[in-house]
């Protein structure tokens, strides 16, 4: 056969090359990317995993004259996910730092989802001196949340958050 002939043959050849399937294993799914709207186990899965990082912190909020303690009162540590932060920005109308009212903060407070959260949610305890810490945290962003009461007569008890992050294990001292 001449070239100019071969040429159709060889065109036809590739096209069904092309068609042919393969016998090798499905392709694995892909993996749904991390959503602000959806809860999803997976996203927090990064904080579940035991590291060398640490916070140290201390309640300095004042309003004005008024001094705020929080001895006694739970501190709550939440892993930063699109979905957490979306959730910040719901409840506190910021998702790096907001001192509101509580009434405020509950008022907008939205329906738990529907999976449960509070797995990968670490708890402290404020001290006497408005001290707190968490140990044992991998490097990642975090919302350090906490309720102030006022020392005296006069004030509303405010709801404190702050986004910080641990790096590279080392401590961070940080106040609220």
């Amino acid at each position: 056969m001449s070239a100019p002939r071969l040429l159709p043959l060889a065109a036809a050849l590739v096209l069904l090359a092309a068609c042919e399937t393969t016998s090798g294993p499905p392709a694995p799914p892909r993996a749904e990317a991390p959503s602000a709207s959806v809860f999803r186990t997976a996203d927090f899965s990064w904080s579940a995993v035991p590291g060398r990082g640490r916070i140290d912190g201390k309640l300095t909020y004042r309003r004005g004259e008024q001094r705020y303690t929080c001895a006694g009162a739970a501190v709550i540590l939440t892993p930063e996910t699109l979905w957490t932060r979306r959730r910040m920005t719901v409840l506190y109308k910021s998702s790096s730092f907001a001192a509101l009212p509580v009434s405020e903060v509950r008022a907008r407070t939205p329906s738990e989802p529907g999976e449960d959260y509070s797995a990968f949610v670490r708890r402290a305890t404020c001290d006497g001196g408005d001290s707190f810490s968490f140990s044992g945290l991998p490097d990642g962003a975090w919302f350090v949340i906490t309720v102030a009461k006022p020392v005296g007569p006069g004030s509303e008890s405010m709801a404190i958050m702050r986004r910080v992050e641990t790096k590279g294990g080392k401590p961070l001292s940080m106040a609220l």
